[in-house]
């Protein structure tokens, strides 16, 4: 009975009784010895180093492989090789497949060189391709005759080829194009090299000029690729998104490796001790359940049962307090009923929560499976298995959850997750973090359209031409009469595809505390029109309130991940559903999209800073540098302060006057542009920037007026007005018409207490946007 009884537990999901035997790893150390000793002992005995058994062997390998007897020492190395690293190379029934396919087409094709009459009587002689060789060869010579054959058996080994290294034609020729431009690099280094020795020669008894132009050809190739500097300067004149196609549209394949695959199993105590207690407590209040299956999951192991007739629901949620207490597990979340099953679902909390790595989920069935290539590995169900949400059918998200609930965990899943499945010229992102602390660590990679953006203002911008660029592609694909960006990229050459463009922001509640209205106009023309395009959002917060996610805002972004939140109304506001308050934390979390009818509960995947940093640091040694949208760039340098006028007609209107006046004064503050000429602080504000960023006045100094740093004539040097204006008459300009001494005086009067308290305030804006 005892022994029976531990054999229950294991099958249930308890803690296995652990048994002897050989580590997984060392079974896979000893194939792997197995195999490369067999294929050494095979070259040998080709050789005629092995022997009187070698020569067996090699009389036998000879009989099957004909004159391909080479090949099987090399299928046996590969298979060791491949076996040494499991991570790097998953090997499925289509590689062996093609593996099978490649010897026996190529052998047949070695079979057809002999004669029909003796394509058998050969064999014995290690001719042909030997017997595997006849098996292909025969049939087919018989029924096609030799030209016919021959072209088969060149398809079959080009196919199986692709099946081998799970590659398509397209591929292959990019990377004989990339071993093409490897060749005319070199070429073009000698030839640099070359013209700098001949230049350098004649630079000596030449002229000036000539030896200077020697020189810089003489420095082009101690830094490297010249030519790809200049390709790099012609796309700068250029109007459209500059995509240098033979440097970025090069295939990047990041290694699984770069990711931990450090696994762990979930402990969920005795199960079968648990459905006892979830049935008696049910009974104990009148409710008769048939207990069912049971789901270890990485957080949570799911119970579920099937109430008798005539059981409302409502009766068992009403007793989740009772059975957490039964149970000794808190917080226990009720799912009734399960979704697609007519049964109710009881979540309770493992006593070892297991960590769901990325790798793991990358490397699983369902994401091999997946349809787009915007599809991420979101984590694991209450079941184990694991989850993978494609973000082109969403087509934009909001990620919402407390302090330390796993949020920016889930958005540098999210990133890792696009990044591996797409090229830099496939897939550009606009990464936004107001901390400055979660996303600025992917600065520098080829995947950016710019720098990741830590000022409100200038994220107000980025989004900004996020919907110019959507106007834009909506043009193009006008146009060519194509319906989306998919049939648009497929129609065009490959290097004028648009890329998809994803928008995160790891704060949400940041933005709309600068500029509520303008930021929710944006965010809902892009949640409604962008996803045609290939522009998608993922907006993240950490305050789940209605006035962050606001009622328009959640009705055009329908997918949703909640993790956990401080009280049932924040989770009302997130997924519209309760449950989120009932989360654990560390990645624990609720999806709902527009195909799921109530959330999933998931547990997310998990990546480290240092995963992050291999990989950054993979791509920007191996993708080159990035290429910066400068439209997006120059945009955010003209950042504004919500309030202030955008029209840089106006500011510079009033920035000539603004010169005078504190050239005239001496000094610069806000208070005396605001009297002088006669607008807003916050205008004054900006104009004082703007002034600070050309270098006229100094920077905020407490509540001091700011220091003039040049002088009236080497203003006027600086041409920011021409001669006449800088001497004339400043009465029609918009400035009192007093002399100097009135206009110090009239400063003196003012002292440090209006001045004073208008420059408090101006340094606490500039804090605010540093």
């Amino acid at each position: 009975m005892p022994r029976r009884r531990i054999e229950r537990t294991e099958k249930d999901g308890g803690t296995p009784k652990s048994r002897p035997g050989l580590h997984p790893e060392a079974q896979k150390a000893i194939f792997v010895i197995v195999l490369f000793a067999l294929g050494a002992v095979s070259v040998l005995s080709l050789v005629g180093l092995a022997g009187k058994a070698g020569e067996w062997i090699a009389y036998v390998i000879a009989l099957f492989f004909g004159w391909g007897t080479f090949l099987f020492p090399m299928v046996l190395f590969g298979l060791g090789y491949v076996s040494m690293y499991p991570s790097r190379y998953q090997l499925s029934h289509l590689h062996y497949i093609g593996l099978v396919l490649l010897v026996l087409s190529f052998l047949g094709f070695l079979h057809l060189f002999i004669p029909y009459r003796d394509l058998v009587n050969v064999i014995p002689e290690g001719r042909g391709g030997g017997y595997f060789g006849l098996v292909l060869a025969f049939p087919l010579y018989k029924l096609l005759g030799l030209w016919a054959s021959g072209i088969i058996l060149v398809a079959l080994v080009l196919v199986s080829l692709l099946l081998v290294f799970n590659i398509s034609i397209s591929a292959v020729w990019q990377r004989l194009q990339g071993v093409g431009s490897v060749f005319d690099r070199a070429r073009n280094k000698l030839e640099d090299w070359t013209e700098t020795e001949d230049g350098g020669a004649g630079g000596e008894d030449g002229e000036a000029g000539d030896s200077d132009e020697g020189e810089v050809d003489g420095e082009a190739p101690e830094h490297g690729e010249p030519s790809r500097l200049l390709r790099k300067d012609i796309p700068g004149v250029q109007t459209e998104m500059p995509l240098p196609p033979r440097r970025i549209r090069r295939k990047i394949d990041i290694p699984l490796k770069l990711l931990s695959d450090a696994s762990e199993r979930p402990q969920s105590g005795d199960i079968q001790a648990n459905k006892e207690r979830i049935q008696k407590t049910l009974e104990n209040f009148g409710i008769a359940v048939t207990m069912h299956d049971v789901s270890v999951g990485p957080t949570v192991t799911q119970y579920s049962l099937k109430p008798a007739d005539g059981v409302k629901l409502a009766h068992i949620t009403g007793l989740q307090r009772d059975l957490a207490l039964a149970l000794a597990a808190h917080p226990i979340r009720i799912e009734a009923p399960i979704p697609g099953k007519s049964l109710v679902g009881i979540e309770v909390p493992n006593k070892t929560a297991a960590l769901v790595r990325l790798k793991e989920l990358l490397r699983s069935p369902a994401f091999k499976k997946r349809k787009s290539a915007l599809s991420l590995a979101l984590g694991k169900d209450v079941a184990g298995e694991s989850y993978v949400a494609d973000l082109d059918t969403m087509p934009h998200m909001l990620v919402a959850g407390a302090t330390g609930s796993g949020k920016s965990v889930c958005i540098n899943t999210i990133i890792l997750s696009l990044i591996f499945q797409n090229n830099p010229s496939d897939l550009k992102l606009i990464l936004v973090d107001p901390k400055r602390v979660e996303l600025t660590m992917y600065n520098g990679i080829p995947y950016l359209l710019t720098p990741v953006i830590t000022n409100p203002e200038k994220t107000i911008n980025a989004l900004k031409w996020a919907v110019a660029e959507m106007d834009r592609r909506y043009e193009l694909l006008s146009q060519s009469h194509r319906r989306n960006i998919g049939a648009y990229n497929e129609k065009i050459a490959p290097e004028e595809r648009m890329p998809y463009i994803v928008i995160i922001v790891d704060e949400l509640a940041d933005l709309m505390s600068v500029a509520a209205q303008e930021m929710e106009g944006i965010i809902i023309r892009l949640a409604q029109m962008a996803r045609a395009v290939g522009i998608h959002l993922i907006l993240a917060t950490q305050r789940p309130s209605v006035d962050v996610l606001t009622g328009l805002i959640k009705a055009n972004i329908t997918s949703r991940i909640a993790f956990n939140v401080a009280s049932l109304v924040d989770s009302r506001t997130i997924l519209d559903f309760q449950g989120a308050e009932k989360l654990l934390g560390k990645g624990d979390m609720l999806f709902i999209s527009a195909d799921l009818s109530k959330p999933k509960r998931l547990q997310g995947a998990f990546v480290d800073e240092e995963e992050i940093l291999n990989v950054v640091n993979f791509l920007k040694e191996n993708a080159g540098d990035p290429d910066y949208d400068a439209e997006i760039v120059n945009r955010q340098q003209r950042a504004v302060i919500p309030g202030v006028y955008q029209d840089d007609e106006n500011d510079d209107e009033l920035l000539d006057e603004a010169k005078e006046v504190i050239m005239r004064a001496g000094k610069a503050s806000a208070s005396l542009l605001q009297r002088r000429l006669r607008v807003g602080y916050a205008r004054a504000a900006r104009i004082l920037d703007i002034l600070e960023e050309q270098g006229v006045i100094g920077p905020a100094d407490g509540a001091r007026p700011r220091e003039v740093l040049v002088t009236a004539d080497e203003m006027a040097a600086s041409g920011d007005r021409g001669g006449e204006d800088d001497g004339g008459d400043v009465s029609g300009g918009g400035v009192d018409d007093k002399p100097d001494e009135e206009d110090a005086f009239e400063a003196a009067e003012d002292g440090a207490e209006e001045d004073g308290a208008d420059d408090g305030a101006e340094e606490t804006v500039g804090q605010s946007k540093h």
